[in-house]
């Protein structure tokens, strides 16, 4: 019994910021790496940012400078503060638990950057 739920997508103007959020439960959190991925209409599925379970984190060069992944072992949660968004970040964010042999998927927070 694992689950993954994504929160804090919306609609947010070119230059403002959103803040995911990705709680999980059902596992010993502070065990596995976590991963925020997204995928925009027609376009391939990407890894954007990733924190692992030493805090270590990396981020796709796009995003590099705008994202900041965090986690909260306390509560279970993996963040994705979301600066400066551009038209081009819009897509489907999901995040991932995972561990060398397993992972586990969340359903997805929808961002959208339009006027």
């Amino acid at each position: 019994q694992v689950q993954l739920v994504e929160s804090g997508g919306g609609l947010v103007q070119p230059g403002g910021s959103l803040r995911l959020s990705c709680a999980a439960s059902g596992i010993i959190f502070s065990d596995w790496h976590m991963g925020w991925y997204r995928q925009a209409p027609g376009k391939q599925h990407e890894l954007v940012a990733q924190i692992a379970n030493t805090n270590a984190a990396y981020y796709v060069e796009d995003v590099k400078g705008r994202f900041t992944a965090s986690r909260d072992n306390g509560k279970s949660t993996v963040y994705l503060q979301m600066n400066r968004l551009k038209p081009e970040d819009t897509a489907i964010y999901s995040c991932r638990a995972y561990k060398t042999m397993t992972s586990y998927w969340g359903q997805g927070t929808q961002v959208t950057v339009s006027y």
